[in-house]
């Protein structure tokens, strides 16, 4: 197969995984529904690289996403007949691992399948002298060139370890148009392209928030972009399948897990307040006008460790007097731990309401938390007492959850290094290394001139509304820090939300909020503003500050809160 055999303006590059355990049946759903030149998964996230570094320790052959294994197993003659490219950072920690694997997959299947694999992110080995600690995982972002390479090289699966989630899809644009590494503005299309589609049907209707509008929900179809020669696009989907592609479903993922209207890369440095968004007829949205510039000089690394060991234990607190039950638990279980772990958290969430019909309407839930470096003193030592307390406590006592022993958690922190200093190999399918050099012109990323604002939007009557009568949102983690993009559809809507929705006002909506640092991003061509709150998720998702240790409900509680809305808006 041959990516340059394609159509020689328009490359439909498809989607079939937004992380590790997304729907298996995807990448044969996606082969067997209709026309693709290349299809693409995304297996990695903060979180996965922390089960893949685990999973090493266990097995050094293991760390990569075992689930592509039993996807290629099933699909490989499938994507051969149909001469579609598969390209995937399914390798996790290990692609030369996961390259070896499939070979044998490959022969076992008796299929002749040229496999190559791109590496050199895994810093591990050099974090000291680079800085960076003694993680259990170091992992580089690197870019799309390996990738190219290898395409350009025959490959009919190309596998990669920690590149950026977008450059599964940049790298076959790149090598099907014969982009040059400072075509920024074509590099850029396809990044935002690729943003688009990497997270599967999240933008075919998937975690969006006017679902209602939706028909077809039951089972969205994965998402495909057609890109063009000067870097637009098309995204749509199969036909037939469920879901919809709209402008307000992609641009629910434009706007998740992003900062401000720089958008860097290795590769490229887009600019999020450059894209235009139209229909483009039913299950069309033309992707359009987005503006490139060089990359920064550094590379993101995305860095784990085991942070220590954690266990919790929640009571359940029924009828009156819950604020008195949960200070009696709280305070017996403390003064009876013989020794107290290094945190101990407590969260008292009131889902009780008075005179409930049912038992579990009048009940709240305590949730204790700790952590400790010594396992002992977050196991039994810890959850054994707190059933001690059953018969021994409040009227009512019960738990969710059995006494145990504590699980190791990971703590996630972003490094940054030179790119001159991270090796990007290309492994081409006969075995030949192409050292992949880092970006000759680079452009220190700087925060953008906040936008002049529309006029504000003179309103009499006001109407006490949620938000989310009038606003989309989504949101998502970065590390530590959690994101909440929220847009309009009109005009007159923008004009009353780029006034009224300032950090102030999302501190008041969101109490969690008001000690951190918020800041505001506006992106005037998407009617939209981006909130990130740094601190909420604690050290990560794999820490789980919050009982939502994603942020992945966060935009959805904004859009429930209440707050004055012109009556004609409403």
């Amino acid at each position: 197969m041959s990516v340059l055999a394609a159509n020689p303006d328009v490359l439909r590059i498809g989607n079939c995984s937004g992380f590790y355990g997304d729907r298996l049946s995807a990448m044969r759903e996606m082969l067997e529904g209709g026309q693709l030149d290349v299809l693409t998964g995304d297996y990695l996230a903060e979180l996965t690289m922390l089960i893949l570094g685990r999973d090493r320790m266990k097995d050094p052959s293991l760390g990569y996403a075992k689930t592509f294994v039993k996807q290629i197993e099933d699909c490989l003659g499938l994507a051969l007949e149909r001469n579609v490219q598969i390209v995937a950072n399914a390798g996790g920690l290990n692609p030369s691992g996961l390259a070896q694997r499939l070979r044998k997959v490959a022969a076992d299947l008796g299929l002749d399948a040229k496999i190559a694999h791109v590496e050199g992110d895994d810093l591990v080995a050099r974090a000291g002298e680079l800085g960076l600690g003694a993680p259990l995982t170091a992992n580089a972002y690197l870019g799309a060139w390996g990738i190219v390479e290898c395409l350009n090289a025959g490959a009919d699966i190309v596998v990669t370890g920690r590149v950026t989630d977008a450059s599964v899809i940049v790298g076959p644009a790149a090598a099907h148009f014969g982009w040059g590494r400072t075509d920024y503005d074509a590099l850029a299309g396809a990044v935002v392209a690729g943003h688009v589609i990497e997270c599967s049907t999240q933008a075919t209707g998937g975690n969006y928030a006017f679902f209602t509008e939706l028909p077809d929900l039951g089972r969205p179809g994965f998402p495909i972009a057609e890109i063009r020669r000067d870097g637009s696009s098309v995204i749509t989907k199969h036909a037939g399948t469920g879901g919809a592609v709209t402008v307000d479903t992609v641009e629910a993922q434009l706007m998740y897990e992003i900062q401000g209207a720089r958008y860097a890369g290795p590769d490229v440095t887009s600019r999020l307040d450059s894209i235009a968004l139209s229909a483009d007829g039913p299950d069309r949205v033309l992707i359009s006008g987005v503006v490139g510039e060089a990359p920064p000089p550094r590379l993101k690394v995305s860095l784990n460790t085991l942070g220590g060991f954690r266990n919790e234990m929640e009571f359940i607190l029924t009828g009156l007097d819950i604020e008195a039950k949960a200070a009696l638990a709280q305070r017996q279980l403390e003064s009876w731990l013989e020794t107290r772990p290094a945190e101990l958290e407590w969260t008292l969430a009131r889902l009780d309401r008075p005179d409930a019909d049912t038992e579990e309407q009048a009940s709240a839930l305590l949730r204790c938390v700790v952590r400790d470096p010594d396992p002992n003193k977050v196991g039994r030592a810890f959850s054994s007492v707190a059933v001690e307390l059953a018969l021994a406590s409040y009227p009512g006592c019960s738990f969710t959850t059995l006494p145990g022993n504590g699980s190791p958690y990971g703590v996630y922190t972003p490094g940054y290094v030179d790119a001159a200093e991270v090796p990007h190999v290309a492994v081409l399918p006969d075995g030949s290394r192409v050292d992949i050099e880092p970006a000759a012109d680079t452009l220190a990323l700087a925060e953008v001139v906040e936008p002049v604002l529309p006029e504000p939007l003179s309103a009499k009557e006001t109407r006490r509304a949620p938000l989310g009568a009038v606003a989309l949102a989504r949101s998502g983690d970065k590390g530590g820090n959690a994101n909440i993009g929220v847009w309009v559809r009109t005009e007159e809507q923008w004009r009353w939300l780029a006034h009224t929705l300032t950090v102030e006002r999302v501190k008041e909506l969101l109490p969690e909020t008001a000690s951190l640092t918020v800041t505001r991003h506006v992106l005037p061509n998407l009617r939209a503003v981006n909130f990130i709150i740094e601190g909420l998720l604690g050290q990560g998702v794999a820490y789980q500050a919050r009982f939502d240790p994603q942020a992945k409900g966060l935009g959805e509680w904004l859009r429930s809160r209440h707050l004055d809305i012109p009556l004609e808006l409403v």
